[in-house]
């Protein structure tokens, strides 16, 4: 009796999930905040535009490199 072992990379696994709320495939995961009530992952686009929806204003990002 053979038992082949079929691994499956995570990088395989994350190209075929998709965006819970546009649908497109994701590059990136964002888990979206309880107070959002959205159900599964989001890519960064919607990530962001529920960023702005909850809290308005100017969005400043700390951990970029400075050129």
């Amino acid at each position: 009796m053979f038992f082949i072992s079929i691994r499956i990379s995570s990088f395989e696994l994350g190209a075929k999930q998709k965006c819970t709320l546009c649908g497109e495939q994701l590059v990136t995961r964002f888990n979206p905040m309880k107070e959002w009530d959205v159900e599964g992952t989001m890519c960064g686009k919607c990530y962001s535009k529920k960023i702005f929806e909850y809290y308005p204003g100017k969005h400043v990002r700390v951990n970029e490199e400075q050129s």
